[in-house]
C-alpha cells in the first residue's frame, strides 16, 4: 500500500485517477481550482461538476494549495497542457527528493515544440513517467475493463506507479519508450481530427479508413525519426488509443474534426472545451518539417482547422498522395 498520491486536477481525468489510486493508497489528496469544489467534495463527497453521481473514496481528500511539506510518494498531472508549466512551476514545492511525477497531459508548447514531459523536467528538474490510454476518464471512474500504458526508463519507477493504478479492472502495461508513449498521445487527437473531419463531410467508410490508416503510418514514420520505437505505435498507446480517440462519440477531438468537416467552427474560449488536438497540430508541423518527415494528414488537418482550405479542396489534395 503506497503511503501518499497527489492528483492535481480535478476534472473528469483527475478525479477518475484520484478515485482509481485511492484502492492502493492510505491518502489521496486531490487538488482542484476552485475552492467551491471542495466544498463539494468535503460536503457530499461528491465532484458535482463532472460526476454528481459517483461518491469518491473516503481517503479523498481535496485540495486547494499546495503544500511545502507534503512530499508524497507519486504526483499525478492531470490538467490540460495549456497549464501544464504554471502547475509545475507551482506544485514544486511540494516534491520531495523520492516524489515520482506522473504526465497524463497530453500536446506540445507551441511555438516551442516542448512536450509535457519537457515542461515539467524544466520546472521540476524531474523526468515524468507518461501515463497514455487508450482510457476514458468516464469509463475509469465506473470500474469498467481498462487498460493504459505508463513509460519511464526506469523500471522501478513503472513498477511503483503500476502498483499505484492496477486494480482487478484497470491493467497497466509498462515500457520504456518514453519518447514513443508521450508522441501517440499526441499525434492520436490529430489522427481522430482527421477521421472527424472526413466523417462531417461524410465520405464513405472506405475513404474515412483509409485516411486512418495512413495516420498510423504516418505516426511511426514521425515517432521512429523523433528516436521512439516504432512498434509502440501498434500497442494500446498506440493503435488502441488512436482508434478510440478516432472513432468514439466521446472524443471531443473526434467531435471536433466533424464540426469542421461540416464547416462549422468552434469558439473555445465560449464553449469552455479544450480540444488539445488543435492546439499541437501547428507546433507537431513544424517538428515534422524540421526532421523531414513525410506529413500528408498533419498538412490536411492544419489546412481545415486554420481555414487555409475548404474540407473538400483538402481531401482533394491528400486523396492524390494516399498511393
Amino acid at each position: 500500500m503506497i503511503d501518499k498520491v497527489s492528483v492535481i486536477g480535478a476534472g473528469s481525468l483527475g478525479t477518475a485517477i484520484a478515485q482509481l489510486v485511492s484502492n492502493n493508497a492510505e491518502k489521496v489528496y486531490l487538488y482542484v481550482k476552485r475552492i467551491e469544489v471542495v466544498e463539494d467534495i468535503l460536503y457530499t463527497r461528491r465532484n458535482l461538476q463532472y460526476y454528481p453521481n459517483t461518491l469518491l473514496a473516503s481517503n479523498i481528500e481535496p485540495k486547494y494549495k499546495y503544500e511545502p511539506d507534503l512530499h508524497p510518494d507519486i504526483i499525478f498531472f492531470c490538467v490540460p497542457s495549456s497549464a501544464v508549466r504554471t502547475v509545475a512551476s507551482e506544485a514544486k514545492k511540494m516534491i520531495g527528493s523520492d516524489t515520482i511525477l506522473v504526465s497524463a497531459a497530453k500536446g506540445i508548447e507551441y511555438p516551442s515544440g516542448k512536450t509535457m514531459s519537457q515542461i515539467i523536467y524544466e520546472e521540476t528538474g524531474k523526468h515524468p513517467v507518461i501515463l497514455s490510454g487508450p482510457n476514458f476518464a468516464s469509463e475509469i471512474i465506473m470500474n469498467k475493463p481498462t487498460v493504459t500504458t505508463i513509460a519511464s526508463k526506469e523500471p522501478k519507477v513503472n513498477e511503483k506507479v503500476k502498483n499505484a493504478l492496477t486494480t482487478e479492472e484497470f491493467a497497466v502495461d509498462t515500457t520504456s519508450d518514453v519518447i514513443g508513449s508521450e508522441m501517440c498521445s499526441i499525434l492520436k487527437n490529430i489522427s481522430a481530427i482527421a477521421y472527424g473531419i472526413c466523417e462531417g463531410m461524410n465520405l464513405n467508410e472506405n475513404a474515412r479508413f483509409a485516411v486512418l490508416n495512413k495516420a498510423f503510418l504516418e505516426n511511426k514514420e514521425i515517432i521512429t525519426k523523433l528516436g521512439g520505437d516504432p512498434s509502440t505505435v501498434d500497442g494500446y498507446c498506440g493503435l488502441g488509443d488512436m482508434a478510440l480517440t478516432s472513432i468514439s462519440s466521446q472524443s471531443r477531438n473526434h467531435t471536433m474534426g466533424i464540426l469542421y468537416g461540416q464547416k462549422i467552427s468552434i469558439d473555445e474560449k465560449s464553449s469552455s472545451i479544450l480540444f488539445e488536438g488543435k492546439k499541437s497540430v501547428l507546433a507537431v508541423k513544424e517538428i515534422c518539417k524540421k526532421n523531414n518527415i513525410n506529413m500528408d494528414i498533419i498538412v490536411f488537418v492544419n489546412a481545415v482547422l486554420n481555414h487555409q482550405k475548404s474540407p473538400e479542396i483538402a481531401f482533394i489534395e491528400l486523396w492524390r498522395k494516399m498511393v
